[in-house]
Parts: C-alpha cells; structure tokens; sequence
C-alpha cells in the first residue's frame, strides 16, 4: 500500500454534525473548529479508543498507544488481539479519543498490514512511536512490523468540538 506522508492537500470542508430538532438553537453555534484541531489532538493524543464490531456484531472497544502521521493513524499489536480479527473480518472502525469535552470521533476503514510495511514509511513510524513513548519505555524499530503488528486506519468522517454547543464540526475525507 502506496503512502505519501509528505503530500500537502487541501484542509477538507468544515461543516455541521446533522442533530435532531430541539438539541440547539442556531443562536448556540459560534464558529466551527479548523482541521489542523483534528491534526493537533490526534497527533498529541496518548490514547485512542480502537472501536470494532465482532463476527456477531457485538461492539469492541480498546485503548490503544498510536502515531497520526499523513492524516492516518498506525498503531500496533497482534492480529491475533480481539480487535486485530474484528478487523480482519470487518475494517470499519471508529476511533475516539478519551474526551467528551473535547472530543475527536472518526469513522473509516483499519488495514492490517500482512507484509512488511514500505521501509520509509517504517521507519517514520518508529521514530514517531518513539519521541512519543520513549518516557513509557515503548521504542520500536522499524523491522519491528516485517511480519505482522502493524495497523493503518484512514478516516473517512471526522466530528469534533471543543464545546458541543457552540463548535461542534465535521469533515468528510476523499480517499
């Protein structure tokens, strides 16, 4: 799989999370949030909420350690973990992370890398995870990932707020 971690693209559109009638008045809404508000908290963000759905449908959540890098995030383990075959069997995933005052929710697809991942990109990872998790004592090498461990999530919507009644925000990602 093709990354381009260093292409520069356009911010995608900013509009309203739809919410049923009597939620908010119009007077409520300010502003909405720019992307690089998305890009900051995933990027800092120490955890994330890995959402799947069981072969029975069931929801599964799990705390995971990830790297945002070229709007996607990596992030690590056995495919044999709960999420790991939830994904295998069904990519589409949300993400969260730990706020609800602030949150960041996404929605799209997992991949499970099955061979080694593009070195640089690798690489890029490994040194993201480790300026990141050094402090915890998490500092992985590139080759880490050459057999299996590694995950890549592309978002395809994005809702956010800092405060859900005056900036609640969405973007919808093109692939």
């Amino acid at each position: 799989m093709k990354n381009n971690l260093n292409a520069k693209r356009e911010d995608p559109p900013a509009s309203r999370p739809h919410f049923p009638q009597g939620y908010m008045s119009a007077k409520d809404i300010q502003g909405k949030l720019p992307w690089s508000y998305v890009q900051e908290r995933m990027q800092t963000a120490r955890n994330c909420w890995i959402v799947t759905a069981t072969p029975e449908g069931k929801p599964s959540a799990t705390p995971v350690w990830g790297v945002w890098l070229g709007e996607r995030l990596y992030f690590d383990g056995s495919p044999q973990t709960r999420r790991g075959r939830n994904i295998a069997a069904n990519p589409q995933v949300a993400v969260h992370l730990e706020s609800g005052d602030s949150a960041v929710m996404l929605e799209g697809e997992a991949f499970i890398y099955n061979r080694p991942p593009e070195r640089a990109l690798a690489e890029r990872i490994a040194a993201a995870y480790r300026e990141k998790y050094a402090q915890d004592g998490y500092a992985p090498q590139a080759e880490q990932w050459d057999e299996e461990g590694l995950f890549q999530f592309t978002p395809h919507k994005v809702i956010a707020w800092t405060n859900f009644i005056k900036d609640p925000t969405r973007w919808i990602l093109k692939p």
